[in-house]
């Protein structure tokens, strides 16, 4: 295995700051653009002419392919150079975007959404290995901070920042934004990122790999076309049941392979696993509001779509502001007792948004949503930094995967849990089945907004007692 260590190379030092830029930049866009479509929806249905279900595979099918293909590109990176993947992923995201952004039929959009999510997945499963890499351990915790803010900022504000778009715009203009900001990105890449150094040159496990992906399609696919068209019907327990056996084929391979394209040992260390763990149950959490709040502050409030995306820009502005402070803090000492602190806030968050009502003030649901937006800058930060600082060097690539992972595991699974909640919830409290927002009765929304939250806070209060139990049994520095 080829190794040594970026931060013995004084030129790299001098250029790391701008090396984080490089990789920021396209992890904002990568994650920006799994939320900015969601409100383009209802645009590019009309536009090209087709049912608002078949619309919806436009966002499916990036997330889709991401989770397929985030734990081959961390071992690949691994294997043969996070900054070269890191690179090749950059234009291929970069064409994608191009690509999607002409008016060329479903079909076409969706082959250049697969593309895009192929660049994505390759920024995505190597962005924390790199600076992992590149910065020396005591400036660590505030790069991946730094990613973790532009995490945040693309997972929240697609749907500002797609709103002013298209009320200027055509709905391509959402993709194309992407290509100057690629471009830059990319020369920047260029002139700074330096040659990779820790190669293990190990083979990929093709079988894992692919059994993986079958896991990851046939599980979404359920989930997806399971919301449209009902959970009991025999093709949708069709697909679950294929997720549910490649998973134990997959399991039981990955056990007995020598190169395994998902590192179960890496579990085996209660550091990784419980923050891994931790990390998806807060996305989790976070798309329970990602999909609520719009209905909340424009249906149930009657703000006008602009001034609720100002709203709830709030969350990411607040966190991009706290998190490269948090991961500074954490350096100095140490991470465990910010990310159990993050956690207390963000539940506190669920509360206040639980016990929200028609005539609570804006101001005070707008508190909350810039102290969920704090605690998310708190923990984050810390909680990248433990994933990363318990792998070796040759895991950190694979490592960086399984974070990535359990990222979008969490928002996918945030979005179809908190509408099958939500709408649940209102059906129970009408006496028949809702399946969207009733403008007439915004009494029922609330009660369901007040289940949904509950639910939220649940999944809150179990990250932060498995965060507390770590801190109480952390051993003294």
């Amino acid at each position: 295995m080829k190794t040594t260590s970026f931060a013995a190379d004084p030129q790299i030092q001098k250029h790391r700051w701008w090396i984080l830029v490089a990789v920021c930049l396209f992890t904002f866009m990568s994650t920006l653009d799994g939320s900015i479509v969601n409100i383009a929806l209802p645009v590019m249905s009309k536009d090209m002419n087709i049912p608002m279900n078949q619309a919806e595979w436009v966002v499916s099918i990036y997330l889709i392919i991401i989770c397929a293909l985030l734990l081959l590109f961390g071992k690949l990176g691994d294997a043969h150079g996070k900054i070269r993947i890191f690179k090749i992923g950059s234009v291929l995201f970069t064409i994608g975007s191009l690509l999607c952004g002409f008016n060329s039929g479903l079909t076409m959009l969706l082959v250049a959404r697969v593309v895009q999510a192929v660049g994505a997945a390759m920024t995505m499963s190597t962005n924390n290995g790199i600076i992992t890499e590149v910065f020396p351990f005591q400036e660590r915790g505030r790069a991946l901070g730094m990613i973790g803010s532009f995490v945040a900022l693309g997972s929240i504000a697609g749907p500002g920042i797609g709103g002013l778009i298209l009320a200027h715009l055509s709905w391509g203009y959402i993709f194309w934004i992407n290509v100057p900001v690629g471009i830059l990105a990319m020369i920047l890449g260029q002139v700074i990122l330096p040659k990779d150094i820790t190669t293990s040159k190990q083979p990929i496990d093709k079988p894992g790999a692919a059994l993986f992906a079958l896991v990851m399609v046939s599980l979404f696919a359920g989930v997806f076309i399971g919301q449209e068209v009902g959970f009991a019907k025999p093709m949708i327990l069709a697909l679950f049941a294929v997720a549910i056996v490649a998973a134990g084929i997959f399991i039981y391979i990955e056990l007995r392979t020598d190169n395994p394209i998902l590192e179960l040992k890496l579990f085996k260390n209660s550091r990784f696993s419980i923050s891994i763990l931790c990390a998806f149950l807060i996305f989790v959490a976070n798309f329970f509001f990602n999909v609520i709040s719009p209905f909340y502050l424009e249906n149930a409030r009657g703000l006008a779509a602009n001034y609720a995306g100002y709203a709830l820009m709030t969350f990411p502005i607040v966190q991009v502001i706290v998190a490269p402070i948090a991961g500074t803090i954490s350096d100095k000492i140490g991470p465990e007792l910010l990310t159990f602190v993050g956690l207390v806030l963000i539940s506190i968050s669920q509360i206040g948004y639980m016990f929200s009502t028609l005539t609570t003030p804006l101001w005070v649901f707008m508190f909350f949503i810039g102290l969920v937006g704090f605690g998310n800058g708190v923990f984050q930060a810390p909680n990248n930094s433990i994933v990363m600082s318990s792998v070796e060097v040759q895991d950190l690539g694979v490592a960086g995967g399984i974070n990535a992972l359990a990222r979008e595991l969490g928002m996918i699974i945030g979005i179809s849990l908190a509408t099958t909640v939500l709408y649940d919830a209102m059906s129970q409290n009408a006496g028949y089945k809702v399946t969207s927002y009733l403008p007439a009765h915004p009494e029922i929304f609330i009660a369901g907004m007040r289940v949904a939250f509950m639910v939220s806070l649940v999944i809150c209060l179990i990250a932060t007692a498995i965060t507390g139990v770590r801190l109480l049994k952390r051993k003294p520095a």
